[in-house]
């Protein structure tokens, strides 16, 4: 599957402010991935990290009964407008992933998680939260595999997105080693876009690129075994 291949489905409209994360051929992947599940008034849906909330406003269209949730006051205030422009009900929650909503469990879960690795020991900041994930990209990955069996129901799945340099196989461990029953079901082959581009001599450093010019995007289906 390409890039250009993506870029034909329908998203909602969608207003996105400075320092919310816009999507991007890794919301289309997920996207795509997520219609596949067959979301019905039936489905509750966790978007973990919902940034714009392009796409819980989509699960919310195709029926669901949809909760969103990120930690930046930005994206919570983008998700909501969102969904009101799309004539779509979201339940927005403000806080860090599933601490958002003790307690609960769902049938299918979305995330989107920023994955970008990133030189130095530093937490993101700013504009920079929406991508950056750590010096091997996972600093939100490993929490949402590590907590994954408490808020997916018995019959529950997880979709999770994120590019090859944060490690596909760690992913796939990790979701092993809570519980869980995991495989890639989509992948794309993209450019490095502007951020990647900045850091191809860091990335090769590192061992995280080999050629520095091109990224793997993959979406992760889990599920209870």
């Amino acid at each position: 599957m390409t890039a250009d291949a993506l870029t034909t489905a329908a998203l909602p409209r969608c207003w996105v402010p400075p320092g919310v994360y816009p999507p991007q051929t890794d919301t289309r992947l997920l996207e795509r991935a997520m219609h596949r599940e067959g979301v019905t008034a039936e489905t509750d849906v966790l978007d973990l990290g919902t940034g714009s909330g392009v796409l819980a406003v989509q699960a919310a269209r195709l029926g669901g009964h949809v909760t969103a949730v990120d930690i930046s006051w930005r994206a919570i205030a983008a998700a909501w407008l969102n969904a009101l422009l799309n004539g779509q009900i979201l339940r927005v929650r403000h806080g860090d992933l599933a601490t958002a909503v003790p307690g609960r469990r769902f049938d299918l879960v979305i995330a989107n998680p920023p994955y970008v690795p990133a030189p130095g020991p530093r937490a993101p900041r700013g504009r920079a939260r929406a991508w950056d994930a750590g010096t091997d990209g996972r600093l939100l990955i490993d929490r949402i595999c590590d907590s994954a069996p408490t808020f997916l129901r018995p019959t529950g799945t997880l979709l999770i997105v994120h590019s090859h340099l944060c490690g596909v196989g760690a992913t796939l461990t990790r979701l092993a080693e809570a519980g869980l029953r995991a495989e890639v079901v989509d992948r794309t082959l993209l450019p490095f876009g502007r951020v990647l581009r900045s850091r191809q001599a860091w990335l090769r450093e590192q061992g995280l690129t080999s050629d520095g010019t091109t990224e793997e995007l993959v979406v992760i289906r889990a599920e209870h075994t």
